[in-house]
């Protein structure tokens, strides 16, 4: 599904999928609180990664994780 933001349009479908991929891995790995509610600044990160230009799901996730984690330090 593609909805328009401003002038630019986002597959929310990559997005969505890339966060349940993250924070599915963060989760597990003690990183992120297990629970339900989405983290805003994982999704944050996920849109800024996207809006620049990564449109694969599997890299998306990955470079979301690398980032939240080296946030957390």
């Amino acid at each position: 599904m593609l909805v328009e933001r401003g002038l630019q349009v986002m597959n929310v479908e990559v997005v969505g999928d890339s966060y349940a991929i993250a924070s599915n891995y963060l989760r597990k790995s003690g990183a992120m609180a297990d629970s339900f509610a989405t983290n805003d600044r994982l999704l944050e990160i996920i849109v800024e990664i996207f809006q620049r230009g990564e449109y694969n799901k599997i890299r998306l996730a990955n470079k979301a994780i690398a980032q939240f984690e080296a946030q957390l330090v």
